[in-house]
């Protein structure tokens, strides 16, 4: 670095001093900007709040962010309802419950107003919140998470008994069958307790009033969805029938015929006995009973069974299905769901139990595939970019409640970047450059277990550009990966991007991943090349590369 820029930098504020009056202190004491409600949104909606971050426990960064859409909420912004559905509808966050939390909010926040003919501000507000809910709440776990979430912000008056009625009613039997058999209760509620404050129970076609019947009694009819009748079958297997007791191959011949009969019987509705055999698991993937979300959860349990093994054909049929971009995107398989599996299957152990299995390689290699397959589309944008990753003891912590480190998920976002630009360099640095030793070449366990291990300390944000000016390295797009508490450098980031530009001649662009919902960004807001977007949103890697060309 020549000696005029050092003594340049020299008298710049410290990141613990405000570089301008448009920034706020973060959560560490360093001073950053602050991201408008609109951002935060997205970064709750796509990351969530559990776990919390090192400096902000999860009470306080939920409070914070169910203020931001109270805030939205009372305001009537529309684009509160348009994201949760847009977000939740494509599929570019691992969890739904931030979508759900909003549509909620949108659906029980503010007054009432003077006019009673439903055309009030107020009215059409929340109704337009409640026509949306079939698209966020797509299942019956999602719609009794928002109901609970609902029940926060408003009663059960006539136009939420309106939507819960309505949510049942657009469903045929056999749907409807499948929603209540799978998901029968969760978060405190159980189906008959929506069927009946709904009023549900006397609406649809006979086939709909027979399951009503069937879930808030137990009766069983010939009017019942033929779903019923199996997961009963199933169930009955178990029975001796005159006395005798069925054998165990008997059992699972009975199981895999019931299987075969009907595409919609889902594992969940099958007894524990069943799922203890390698002929129903098989039967329930060879006939398509086993989505891919599902398939994914229980890869430890059928290596452990012995459904998938070593240098089998049924195994490498599984794991051409798990990398199937096609079945990804039907099955809305978020990377980070992809990204969870793959550190669990990998790992041989289970990451909150005491079980053990030893994996399959076909199968780890199509973990790792089905990575990037998960991620939407994207054209490399062709720029040379520095890829500068946040190794700083803040990012130790958990990611989102996932049971991985926010070090860990960045780790793989910059694989992506990797994988898809051909012209990259990658960084680890927390108040000082950490050396990386990690390729595009490198399976993506193989890559998390290394970042693991790397020493933590403070985080200084502005050391990316400051390295590429010391080394003269030539960089059109810098990717900075962090959770935005940065404290300890001499110069704010923006600054330092601003001595680079001023340095090289090159108008480079600065792209800031955040892996927190937090409010602040080291983004300047002023400047257009600088773009501030949210780590766990899986459109990223297309929104980077478009920025990167200029085409944002």
């Amino acid at each position: 670095m020549s000696d005029a820029l050092t003594r340049h930098l020299q008298a710049e504020p410290r990141q613990t001093e405000p570089a301008r009056e448009d920034q706020v202190k973060n959560n560490a004491g360093g001073f950053t900007f602050s991201i408008p409600d609109h951002a935060r949104l997205n970064r709750l909606l796509t990351i969530g709040t559990e776990g919390g971050t090192f400096y902000v426990n999860e009470r306080d960064l939920t409070r914070d962010n169910a203020a931001v859409v109270t805030r939205m909420a009372a305001a009537r912004d529309p684009q509160l309802i348009q994201s949760a559905v847009d977000i939740s509808v494509s599929g570019r966050a691992p969890r739904n419950n931030g979508a759900l939390f909003a549509l909620a909010a949108a659906a029980g926040s503010g007054v009432r107003e003077s006019k009673t003919d439903g055309t009030d501000p107020w009215t059409l507000y929340r109704a337009d919140a409640l026509a949306k809910l079939p698209q966020v709440a797509r299942t019956g776990s999602h719609v009794m998470q928002w109901v609970k979430y609902a029940e926060l912000y408003r009663g059960w008056g006539p136009q939420l008994v309106k939507a819960v009625r309505g949510w049942f009613d657009a469903m045929s039997p056999d749907d409807a069958a499948y929603q209540v058999l799978k998901y029968k209760q969760r978060e405190g509620w159980a189906q008959r307790d929506l069927i009946r404050l709904a009023h549900v129970q006397h609406s649809g076609t006979p086939a709909h009033q027979a399951l009503w019947e069937y879930v808030a009694k137990g009766t069983v009819s010939e009017n019942l969805p033929q779903l019923v009748h199996d997961a009963a079958e199933a169930h009955r297997v178990l029975t001796p029938v005159l006395g005798l007791v069925p054998s165990t191959e008997m059992q699972v011949t009975a199981w895999t015929r019931i299987i075969r009969r009907n595409r919609s019987l889902s594992w969940e509705m099958l007894p524990s006995e069943a799922l203890a055999h390698v002929g129903v698991w098989r039967a329930l993937i060879e006939n398509g009973n086993l989505p891919a979300g599902a398939l994914l959860r229980n890869l430890p349990r059928l290596t452990t069974l012995g459904v998938l093994k070593p240098v089998d054909a049924f195994t490498g049929t599984v794991a051409a299905r798990l990398s199937d971009p096609g079945v990804l995107k039907k099955a809305r398989i978020h990377p980070i769901q992809v990204l969870l599996a793959l550190k669990t299957y990998a790992g041989g152990h289970s990451l909150r139990g005491s079980g053990t299995w030893t994996p399959v390689a076909d199968v780890t290699d199509a973990l790792d595939a089905a990575f990037y397959a998960a991620f939407i589309s994207v054209e490399p944008a062709g720029k040379r970019t520095l890829i500068g990753l946040d190794v700083s003891g803040s990012m130790g912590m958990a990611a989102g409640g996932l049971p991985m480190t926010a070090r860990e998920v960045s780790a793989a976002m910059a694989m992506v970047t990797m994988r898809t630009e051909p012209l990259t360099v990658t960084m680890g640095f927390s108040h000082q450059f950490v050396p990386l030793n990690i390729s595009k070449r490198q399976r993506l366990d193989d890559v998390t277990r290394t970042i693991s291990g790397l020493p933590f300390g403070g985080t200084d944000c502005a050391l990316p550009m400051l390295w590429a000016a010391q080394t003269r390295t030539p960089v059109d797009t810098f990717l900075v990966i962090t959770d935005n508490e940065t404290w300890a450098g001499s110069v704010h980031p923006h600054r330092a991007l601003k001595q680079y530009r001023d340095t090289m001649g090159i108008d480079a662009r600065m792209q800031v991943l955040g892996v927190t919902a937090t409010e602040f960004s080291i983004a300047d807001p002023l400047d257009s090349r600088q773009l501030d977007v949210a780590g766990f949103d899986a459109a990223v890697p297309k929104l980077l590369a478009d920025h990167a060309r200029g085409d944002l």
